[in-house]
């Protein structure tokens, strides 16, 4: 395969895996020569095994992180801090692109950003949608309400109070309290129940400071 064919085949894709071209006879062993030649070159960028993007001059369009954050680990979806900021539901800026993964943990360091991969059971895997991210572009992302209970089951102490007070959690009015009690229910965990409680007691007041 040549350089030009490659950017004919992935030019409008944010990432691609070494799959995406291996169809139609092609000698794989080949390709990965070449594909590991054109990341030396700086030409690709790895992001995990078989999965590469454009470097730049040669890539169309930026590609979302919470896109290659997906693609480095099928079975995942991005949460916590990095989807409540998504979410404008905390103000800081989140360098590291955090995701919920039924696979092993991971903390991946790569030329386009960092990637931090939490490990959860696989009856706790739910609660993601895939979101459109513009520019054709979709990944998979904890709902607001799945994202701060992530957040909490995965850090101890996060059921206190002071805790999700430390967060300076904004937009509650936006979250689902329903869907979060449900939520609580379905993970049959005492911490976030508890949580739950501490996450309305916020929006209570809330309420009574706007009204």
């Amino acid at each position: 395969m040549k350089w030009e064919e490659l950017l004919r085949q992935v030019g409008d894709e944010p990432v691609f895996r070494t799959g995406f071209l291996a169809g139609g006879g092609a000698n794989l062993s080949a390709l990965r020569s070449h594909l590991s030649r054109w990341v030396k070159a700086g030409r690709l960028i790895q992001l995990a095994k078989g999965v590469y993007t454009l470097a730049e001059p040669y890539r169309k369009r930026p590609p979302h992180p919470f896109v290659l954050a997906n693609a480095m680990k099928t079975a995942s979806y991005v949460s916590l801090q990095s989807a409540l900021a998504h979410f404008g539901m905390i103000p800081e800026h989140v360098p590291t692109v955090t995701s919920v993964t039924t696979l092993r943990p991971a903390r991946i360091q790569t030329p386009v950003g960092r990637f931090l991969f939490r490990h959860v059971k696989k009856d706790w895997f739910q609660g993601y949608r895939q979101m459109d991210l513009g520019a054709g572009q979709k990944a998979f992302v904890a709902t607001p309400e799945k994202a701060l209970l992530d957040l909490v089951y995965l850090t101890p102490g996060a059921d206190r109070v002071d805790f999700l007070a430390e967060l300076r959690l904004q937009n509650l009015e936006n979250l689902d309290r329903s869907m979060l009690v449900q939520l609580a229910r379905t993970s049959r965990s005492a911490k976030l129940r508890r949580a739950t409680l501490a996450i309305e007691k916020l929006l209570e007041k809330k309420g009574d400071a706007v009204s």
